[in-house]
């Protein structure tokens, strides 16, 4: 009895130690938008990385894009400098203005953001990148927004990866990524918020550079975790199964 309980412990631990690993890998498969800090808000500034897979198997990622819908009415957009990459930001004319909270009126808004490699610096199939911006003001009326984005290769191939989720949740094959807003909390003024906003956003220095590496850090921790995690689960069902085999080897010789 005690034997099978060994036995099925091991095995219980091995396929978590299993899961564990391979999770990571999974769940990594396609361009993510994370927010490492505080939830954006809506009507307010957000600060975004943008998480890309290099996922081909013969060839290299070469440029990345990223849409902003033009009716977000997005106004400004900052990008951290990326050793061996370019970032270009395109701004697009209105057809109509966009009135914000705060009064302000957008005629010209951010359409899109684009990096690109320089030579030698292409994303192999065993490589990601992390493409950090912060803008705003973002927009009041949605609980959402998508950012549908474009990955070439040096073959020419363009993944889109511009599929909204459904509501029921189910993923689909090329999602876009999407950050969930914050409602604005009451007594929020919107002057002093774009402000703080603003503020923040204008901080290109070591504030920032700080910022982002103890993120990058967290992030990194924590990956480091669930592979130490999934390690020692396989370590203790490869226990449990050679002592279960040593104590029915030792029963048999004992009979």
């Amino acid at each position: 009895m005690s034997q099978h309980v060994f036995k099925r412990a091991g095995f219980l631990a091995a396929t978590v130690g299993v899961a564990g690993l391979l999770g990571a890998g999974i769940a990594s498969a396609h361009v993510t938008a994370n927010v490492y800090g505080s939830q954006p808000t809506k009507g307010g500034y957000a600060a975004i990385v943008f998480r890309v897979p290099s996922e081909e198997p013969n060839t290299m990622t070469t440029k990345v894009a990223v849409d902003f819908k033009a009716d977000y009415g997005i106004g400004s957009v900052r990008t951290k400098p990326l050793p061996g990459w370019t970032a270009e930001v395109t701004k697009s004319k209105l057809p109509t203005p966009i009135t914000k909270d705060n009064g302000t009126q957008i005629t010209e808004a951010v359409t899109a953001v684009t990096w690109t490699a320089q030579p030698g610096n292409e994303l192999k199939a065993t490589d990601y990148q992390e493409f950090s911006v912060s803008f705003g003001p973002l927009p009041t009326n949605v609980d959402e927004v998508e950012f549908p984005a474009h990955q070439t290769y040096s073959d020419g191939k363009v993944v889109d990866w511009n599929q909204p989720t459904p509501p029921g949740g189910e993923e689909p094959e090329h999602p876009a990524p999407a950050v969930k807003l914050a409602a604005k909390a009451a007594g929020d003024g919107d002057d002093d918020h774009a402000g703080m906003a603003a503020g923040t956003a204008s901080t290109t220095g070591e504030h920032t550079e700080a910022a982002a590496a103890t993120s990058d850090s967290t992030a990194r921790w924590l990956g480091g975790a669930g592979l130490l995690v999934g390690a020692i689960g396989l370590g203790v069902g490869a226990g449990a199964t050679i002592r279960a085999r040593k104590a029915t080897a030792k029963s048999g010789g004992n009979s």
